[in-house]
């Protein structure tokens, strides 16, 4: 699974970073960092990948193909 990040619409609200803080994190001015972007999550991160997914108020986060 690879997840996309549409920055535009992120408003740093920081619960990716809170439910998948091996995947997610956020920098100083509140803009997410995807740590396997361009690749595939690993396997162990996903029940927590998804669970930030879902969390998203804004949806700027999604599964991509």
């Amino acid at each position: 699974m690879r997840i996309s990040v549409d920055r535009s619409r992120c408003e740093g609200h920081g619960l990716c970073a809170q439910q998948a803080p091996a995947v997610f994190s956020l920098d100083d001015n509140a803009e997410p960092n995807h740590r396997f972007e361009g690749t595939g999550i690993p396997a162990e991160h996903l029940p927590a990948a998804r669970a930030a997914i879902d969390s998203c108020p804004v949806a700027a986060l999604r599964e991509a193909m």
